[in-house]
């Protein structure tokens, strides 16, 4: 089974293709937000150099959020395209647990941790038990203080990763101390191949969706409807 999968829901484009368990290629670029003009040139570079073409892929999957509104609407839109065309299945997987995937067998909680702007973050919470995969906490977005919180009660071994690393560090230390364990760079960022053997094993189960189907799961409201809010919350004051 081919699966080619795309995160362009941070600052980084990714793109994979995995045959079964072996990762065929991934493509990686973490320079500039302009996923509108690379993903696609990325995605034909890797189907060529796999010798691979658009109907031979078995499933599309995509980092479905949350994440930059513009960035998963342009992987979201792409990956759509891509299976309609190939009419093929569609495998969705949450942004936070591709980014925990990336850290394969880590012992402790991997909190991945994204910034969501106004001292609040993307997060969720993970564990590899007897060699599988777990999520404690489904990814959410919260206050960095109330997370921290929340770990420090654990009183466990904390392995962070993600865009909010780069961020909160010194905030994190200074809460968690010697129990806050940081991931090095090339395990912190979005890896297609993660997205791409998460999906795999969903597709293996039949948890697949129809490309017709499948919406960004952005936690959120965008500036333009937070901005929208409050504007009626003052034209409501007014009345």
């Amino acid at each position: 089974m081919k699966v080619l999968a795309v995160d362009t829901s941070s600052m980084v484009a990714t793109c994979a293709i995995m045959d079964d368990e072996r990762l065929l290629v991934e493509y990686v670029i973490n320079h500039k937000r302009t996923h509108s003009q690379k993903i696609m040139p990325i995605i034909k570079e890797v189907l060529e150099n796999c010798e691979v073409k658009v109907e031979d892929i078995d499933v599309y999957a995509i980092a479905k959020g949350p994440g930059s509104f513009t960035g998963l609407r342009i992987g979201m839109a792409t990956i759509k395209g891509l299976a309609h065309v190939a009419d093929k299945p569609v495998v969705g997987i949450p942004t936070l647990e591709a980014l925990a995937f990336n850290l394969v067998y880590s012992e402790g909680i991997i909190v991945p941790i994204m910034d969501a702007r106004r001292n609040r973050v993307f997060t969720g919470m993970y564990r590899w038990e007897n060699g599988k995969f777990h999520t404690i906490k489904d990814q959410d977005v919260i206050e960095i203080d109330e997370l921290l919180d929340m770990l420090k009660e654990r009183n466990e071994r904390v392995i962070f990763n993600g865009d909010g690393t780069l961020v909160y560090k010194e905030k994190i230390i200074s809460v968690l101390g010697e129990s806050a364990i940081f991931a090095p760079s090339s395990v912190n960022m979005a890896k297609a191949s993660s997205v791409a053997q998460l999906a795999l094993a969903k597709a293996k189960k039949g948890e697949v969706e129809s490309y017709f189907d499948i919406v960004p799961d952005y936690l959120r409201k965008s500036q333009a409807e937070r901005e929208y809010d409050e504007r009626n919350k003052v034209d409501d004051a007014e009345k």
